[in-house]
């Protein structure tokens, strides 16, 4: 465990329960605007969504699964830059224009054979209230909407697009190990495969 890095959240020492919790996720769910992007749509003059991703979130959503922790991403939205990014990371569980996350998610569950105190979600708007009183843990960046808010008991350092995954799969991987023994795996040459 990395208590130097956990030490910095409030909620994990208050909740000791938090922590347990943290430590038995086998499933982190990811919302997409307003988590993994700023929220902001650009359209270009032909009508194409433009869409920007923070880096560090790649390389987290590609680490958690190499420690048995799995990945997925339930969205409103549809794209195609949205879609060339999930390809990318390699991402297995992906439900693109889902505008019912709570049922996405009950399948997703029950696919995997897990039960849902063993799945994080992390959301940032009122669409994701479908889901996150299901979950284990539920989180949220530091710029959720208020409702959301009252509702995660983890609520991130990080604004939307600014690296919530990767905070989030830090907290998940320190809650298990060191952060160094986390990111051996990342430094070697095939982990950008």
């Amino acid at each position: 465990m990395d208590t130097a890095f956990l030490s910095s959240y409030p909620a994990l020492d208050s909740d000791q329960g938090l922590l347990a919790k943290l430590q038995v996720l086998k499933l982190v769910v990811f919302d997409v605007d307003g988590v993994l992007t700023d929220g902001r749509l650009l359209y270009t003059e032909q009508g194409e969504t433009i869409k920007r991703f923070n880096v560090k979130d790649g390389v987290a959503m590609k680490l958690l699964p190499k420690w048995g922790v799995q990945v997925a991403v339930i969205t409103a939205k549809d794209s195609a830059p949205l879609r060339q990014r999930m390809k990318e990371l390699k991402v297995e569980h992906f439900y693109p224009g889902c505008h019912n996350k709570a049922a996405a998610f009950d399948e997703l569950i029950e696919r995997l054979g897990i039960t849902p105190d063993e799945a994080a979600y992390v959301g940032d708007d009122v669409i994701d209230l479908q889901v996150m009183p299901k979950v284990g843990v539920a989180l949220c960046p530091a710029d959720a909407h208020v409702l959301l808010q009252r509702h995660c008991p983890i609520i991130l350092s990080k604004t939307a697009g600014e690296g919530v995954a990767r905070e989030v799969a830090d907290m998940v991987l320190a809650s298990r190990m060191s952060l160094e023994q986390a990111y051996e795996l990342a430094q070697k040459p095939e982990f950008e495969k």
